[in-house]
């Protein structure tokens, strides 16, 4: 059991660093054949592409690498306000609509109207 577990581990690192060093240096070649030209800007070395890829990742995507769009968070909490809305009687539903409305200025299940209206303004 030990033993998979190991291969299992060394997969991951390899495939890692095998992943760090093709996009890494395709950042790279990309950046030079590029900012320079066109922006007169500098040319990276290696580590400065990959520490550039880095930093994009975590502006863009932020620390978790697991997050993808929101991931199963996202799912559950729309399953549980989907839960809620199924469980409210036909009159909490509509008191719920006209609050939601009252605070943010539209219910998200008429968004099609709510665009029209700001186009219309």
């Amino acid at each position: 059991m030990k033993r998979w577990w190991l291969a299992k581990i060394a997969k991951g690192v390899i495939f890692l660093t095998l992943a760090v060093a093709i996009f890494g240096y395709a950042v790279m070649l990309l950046w030079n054949a590029v900012v320079p030209d066109v922006f007169s800007g500098p040319e990276l070395s290696f580590w400065q592409a990959v520490g550039l890829l880095v930093l994009s990742h975590l502006l863009l995507r932020g620390w978790a690498p697991w997050r993808h769009g929101g991931g199963w968070k996202h799912d559950r909490w729309k399953r549980r306000f989907e839960e809620k809305l199924a469980a409210m009687s036909p009159e909490e539903r509509e008191k719920f609509k006209e609050e939601w409305k009252r605070r943010c200025g539209y219910y998200p299940g008429e968004w099609e109207e709510h665009k029209e209206q700001q186009a219309n303004v």
